[in-house]
């Protein structure tokens, strides 16, 4: 209960959670709030808002915006979640075996680590998703290797921080294989600012997604929002419904996600959220 307290205690909490429960809601029941097929031309082009059958309006091919804008839910959350957990499971290991064996293995790692932090991460995403082919799975692969730097590097530091705590010595000492004093002892004190960082993860996974998509480099086969707010960039004095609604679903999102975010660190981390407010 005092988690939940403190959560909801900073008032973007709730209303990160509604807006994202919303578009978590909108996502799954894709189906049958949109059962039109997005890539389906259901009317004529540029039917404006409110047009029957057409809420949101149509674009240069007589598609619905509404369908695109469903199923595009599925398409950002989906890619934003399963690279967030990638770059977590590769940051995690990489950053618990740097800072449990230190030495070598944690300089060589921790090279390898700011090797990929010397290219900008999304010049080195385009690179692999071009390299690659445009695919989900390699769209989740270029986020996922520019996203596990930063996650190995925070659990490289907790680790460094916890590994001679009273209580891990405590467990060696009665006799605990360092496997167990890891997953047992240290892993868990260090999942809270990971938790944290991980949700602001996956908000910066749906934005590198929308700008590979705007780019063309999304799966051709799936509707996103990037390829709408894309395609309707050179008509956008024509129809300007195109690129607004895709464009503010990112917007909610990624807001949403960040005030949930913040929230966590706040319930999570109350004495450093006091700290950073005074």
């Amino acid at each position: 209960m005092g988690f939940v307290r403190a959560f909801l205690r900073n008032p973007g909490g709730p209303i990160g959670l509604v807006l994202l429960a919303a578009v978590v809601a909108v996502a799954l029941l894709a189906p049958l709030l949109a059962p039109v097929d997005p890539w389906e031309m259901v009317g004529a082009p540029f039917e404006p808002p409110l047009s029957p059958d057409l809420p949101l309006g149509s674009d240069t091919m007589g598609r619905d915006i509404a369908s695109g804008l469903a199923h595009g839910a599925r398409v950002s959350l989906a890619i934003g979640l399963s690279s967030t957990l990638a770059a977590l499971l590769v940051g995690v290991v990489i950053g618990a075996t740097a800072g449990w064996f230190g030495g070598l293995t944690d300089a060589v790692l921790m090279r390898v680590a700011e090797l990929f932090q010397t290219i900008p991460g999304f010049i080195l995403a385009v690179l692999l998703v071009a390299t690659l082919g445009p695919s989900l799975s390699h769209e989740i692969l270029a986020i996922a290797a520019i996203s596990w730097p930063p996650l190995a590097r925070l659990t490289r530091g907790e680790f460094l921080r916890l590994r001679n705590r009273d209580f891990v010595r405590a467990a060696a000492c009665q006799g605990e294989r360092p496997a167990a004093l890891v997953l047992r002892h240290i892993l868990p004190n260090a999942l809270a600012p990971l938790i944290v960082t991980g949700a602001l993860t996956v908000a910066t996974a749906i934005l590198i997604e929308s700008a590979l998509s705007f780019l063309g480099l999304g799966d051709p086969n799936l509707m996103s929002w990037g390829y709408m707010v894309g395609a309707a960039r050179t008509v956008i004095r024509q129809a300007w419904w195109m690129s607004v609604f895709p464009g503010a679903a990112i917007l909610v999102t990624v807001l949403a996600i960040n005030l949930v975010g913040e929230a966590l660190n706040d319930a999570l981390n109350p004495r450093l959220a006091r700290g950073s407010r005074a």
